[in-house]
């Protein structure tokens, strides 16, 4: 076992979110001043280590620092904090509650984070080292564990034998399509034709998703070594890392990873002194939404323009530059090391018949608690939304979750207790994708949510196909009409019929699921579009043509934060009276809704 403190219970480990969420408020910064404090000249001396983490998940309270083995947690630490900290609690054993989590419901602070339900009823298994060691060091990595699967693979598998256990496993890729994955491995390994290639998909593009991005930068190794593993298995010489390109965080955390693996003799000629020899490359995307669908991202990676090609013939059979190809999501890899280390058996427990194992999603829009939660397939959206990421805030009402990316489904709050996974979700009309899922309250709009993703989608649109470059800019016409006031009931018909066309003559699935957002929406939000249609009124007050407020004098109770916050000075009112908004001020921007405390703020 390999002598890193991450695996010494004993060691007093400062761990600090350094992922890209945390490092926006500032987390590298606290990082570097905990280092100085400890390391410096000056200050306290304390005998403890800092690190540097990937992502903690619960990314609206960062930055974090976890102090082990104190099994102390503390958010949105500021670098005014870290004196504090160290003399404080790392020198005087004193916890500062100030800087604890505070439960958004029962008010109380919470010193672990195993106490705080966010994480005490997630299952980690793709995220298992994220947040736990230093990613840039290889020694942590293999202090949990890293690269004993593949020493297990190497040395007591078949090849055979490893696709058997994937197989067994039931593990479905997490990209998006559900493809089992086993079963990919062993068609590419039946092409008696070589060179064979891998390649990871880390074009992770969908709007408010960042599960790809967080292993990536938070335990790089567990990809690789998952890569390593499947070379083994098919006999493949050279794998792709695909990264999209606004990633540059994961870029560098990757770079170092493969470097240190090389170094380590896990990548390269004759791996652990063995036959086989791989290596892995990292190509960076150009930032198209459409090179998530991978035989446009394969395209990229040869070199040309990130076009989809019709699937007569899959990857598996003719993919990088005509050759036997095995091409999963970043999540997918990182449950290799998992089910060969601890078995197949293992991994298959847990979640539900046709979806084994757990799901990572990133939670954000309308919640308490926005952030990544992993957790067994079969979850509830109710245990998700609510129990795990805190429920929606300000006192407002749930109204949809919309999962699977710009081409997913608006869940209504009537299938709360939908168990997830990707049947269940594919039978209500959404899906799983790559584990995006966007809460939306009562100021959601929902034709206007259906507007923005086809518009969306139609700018990503690669223009190849007549069905989905045309139809989807038609579906935002029609919307935009609609929010404007303007759609008739024959509008509504039109919607489905033109769905019917792009699901069944587009060339790739950014057009066949394309239509989900707006018949997803017609089912369970037709009421809305008629309310836009035959009575010209947006219900959620975003629509702003269709949109007047007004204050309920019953509701007001003159607290005057309404005036205060409007920016054009639309509102006025004496103090403990109710107030009134000057339509001929008002812009409708909805400021006066969001504030008010006790839903005076009306839509007429």
């Amino acid at each position: 076992m390999n002598k890193s403190p991450v695996n010494n219970p004993d060691a007093r480990l400062v761990l600090v979110c350094c992922g890209t969420g945390c490092i926006a408020n500032g987390g590298l910064d606290v990082y570097r001043a905990l280092q100085n404090e400890l390391n410096g000249d000056e200050g306290v001396r304390v005998d403890a280590v800092t690190k540097g983490t990937g992502c903690h998940g619960m990314c609206a309270r960062g930055p974090f620092v976890r102090i082990m083995p104190d099994d102390i947690n503390y958010c949105q630490v500021k670098v005014s904090d870290v004196r504090e900290i160290v003399e404080k609690t790392l020198h005087g054993g004193e916890v500062i509650k100030r800087l604890l989590f505070r439960d958004p419901r029962s008010k109380k602070t919470v010193k672990s984070h195993r106490d705080i339900d966010f994480y005490k009823r997630q299952h980690k298994i793709a995220l298992r080292n994220v947040g736990v060691i230093d990613p840039a060091s290889i020694e942590d990595y293999m202090a949990r564990d890293g690269y004993q699967s593949l020493r297990k693979a190497l040395f007591t598998m078949t090849p055979s034998q490893v696709i058997d256990e994937v197989v067994k496993a039931g593990l479905r890729g997490r990209g998006g399509a559900g493809f089992p994955t086993g079963l990919k491995w062993k068609a590419c390994a039946a092409v008696d034709r070589l060179p064979r290639f891998i390649v990871c998909n880390g074009d992770e593009g969908d709007p408010g998703a960042f599960m790809d991005e967080s292993v990536m930068e938070g335990d790089p190794h567990s990809i690789l070594e998952g890569m390593a593993i499947c070379a083994y298995a098919i006999g493949a010489s050279a794998g792709f890392i695909y990264v999209r390109d606004e990633y540059a965080q994961s870029v560098a955390s990757l770079g170092k990873a493969i470097e240190d693996a090389r170094r380590h003799g896990f990548l390269g000629k004759n791996i652990l002194g063995t036959a086989l020899s791989f290596d892995i490359e990292i190509v960076r995307g150009g930032g198209a939404f459409v090179c998530g669908e991978e035989t446009a991202l394969l395209a990229s990676i040869e070199g040309n323009v990130g076009e989809p090609r019709d699937k007569y013939v899959f990857p598996t059979e003719r993919g990088l530059w005509g050759q036997p190809t095995v091409i999963n999501n970043v999540e997918t890899w990182a449950n290799i090391p998992f089910i060969i280390h601890q078995g197949a058996a293992s991994f298959a427990s847990i979640g539900t018949a046709g979806s084994k194992g757990t799901k990572v999603f990133s939670v954000v829009g309308k919640v308490a608690n926005t952030g990544l939660v992993e957790v067994p397939m079969g979850t509830t959206l109710r245990e998700i939304i609510f129990d795990i990421a805190g429920g929606i805030p300000n006192g407002r009402k749930f109204k949809a979750v919309q999962t699977g990316g710009p081409s997913g489904g608006c869940i209504p709050e009537s299938l709360l207790d939908l168990e997830v996974d990707f049947d269940s979700l594919a039978r209500v009309g959404s899906m799983m994708g790559s584990g995006g899922m966007i809460v939306m309250d009562d100021r959601t709009c929902m034709v206007e949510v259906a507007r923005y993703y086809l518009n969306f989608l139609a700018g990503e649109s690669c223009g190849k196909c007549v069905p989905c470059r045309e139809g989807i800019r038609r579906f935002g016409e029609i919307l935009t009409r609609i929010c404007q006031g303007k759609g008739t009931v024959d509008d509504l018909n039109l919607l489905e019929s033109l769905s019917e066309t792009v699901q069944s003559a587009s060339l790739c699935a950014l057009g066949r699921t394309a239509p989900n957002p707006v018949l997803s929406t017609l089912k369970y939000f037709r009421e809305e579009y008629l309310e836009h249609i035959i009575r010209h009124r947006c219900p959620a007050g975003i629509c702003k043509e269709l949109t007047e407020f007004y204050i309920d004098p019953e509701f007001c109770n003159g607290c005057g934060l309404c005036a205060k916050m409007c920016p054009s000075q639309g509102i006025a009112g004496a103090k403990k009276q109710a107030h009134t908004i000057d339509q001929s001020k008002c812009i409708k921007c909805g400021e006066c809704v969001d504030v008010c405390r006790f839903m005076a703020v009306k839509v007429r």
